[in-house]
């Protein structure tokens, strides 16, 4: 995790190949809402045309229009950098997963599919081929302060903190790596407020990590130390 700017992490664009738009919208409102960039063509022809070095994923339906996946896959394959695919397709055959594999393909996703389970293989696609920095769900998690505003943002997403829970990221964040006890916790966020106690850090504690979750939930940035007190990943 990195303690970042707006902007600083790049964000994986990921290029979408299906010709079922419901299909399509369902994937880049799953893509996005994880901070990816997804972009949409309905073709095989207009998929090569999109593809360039920018592109870190493309999951690509078998079934297209014009070309087959396949052979899309295969063009792709040729090019020097090509970027990682994954097949999405209706065909449950055995040797239409084999022959995908066999032309390059990192991974075969079966219709329906669960968006969750899909963005998580594209989370351990883009981590294995080295593209998962993004302001999402990805190897390099961003927390993002904006104190003007007041608010602070986790994998480009803003998140929806109460007064307090604010307060105790904002100190956190201040000095990464540094272990506060829960005494110094109080001090500096509640102050003198009354019914304050251990447990009031440990209660606003769990309530950051499930909201820090709901956006990435592999990550947890909050680090406890029994007996000693709370730290944010350096």
């Amino acid at each position: 995790m990195t303690l970042s700017s707006p902007g600083i992490a790049q964000i994986p664009q990921i290029l979408i190949v299906e010709d079922e738009p419901a299909i399509a919208d369902t994937l880049c409102y799953s893509l996005r809402s994880e901070g990816y960039a997804p972009e949409w063509v309905a073709t095989g022809e207009a998929a090569l045309n999109a593809v360039g070095i920018d592109t870190a994923l493309v999951i690509l339906d078998v079934g297209l229009p014009d070309l087959s996946g396949f052979e899309v896959c295969r063009r792709l394959r040729a090019r020097p950098d090509s970027p990682p695919v994954m097949f999405l397709t209706a065909h449950s055959e055995e040797i239409d997963r084999v022959l995908g594999f066999e032309i390059g393909a990192d991974d075969y996703v079966l219709k329906p599919f669960s968006p969750r389970e899909l963005v998580a293989r594209v989370r351990v696609i883009l981590r294995r081929h080295g593209n998962g920095n993004t302001t999402s769900k990805a190897a390099t998690e961003t927390l993002q302060l904006d104190e003007a505003g007041a608010r602070v943002k986790w994998c480009g997403l803003p998140l929806p903190l109460t007064r307090f829970e604010y307060l105790l990221l904002r100190h956190l964040m201040g000095q990464p790596g540094r272990v506060f006890s829960r005494e110094q916790l109080l001090d500096a966020v509640w102050g003198n407020e009354r019914d304050s106690t251990d447990r009031t850090v440990d209660t606003h504690i769990k309530t950051l990590r499930a909201k820090l979750r709901a956006a990435s939930p592999e990550a947890d940035p909050i680090l406890t130390h029994r007996g000693m007190g709370y730290s944010l990943q350096p």
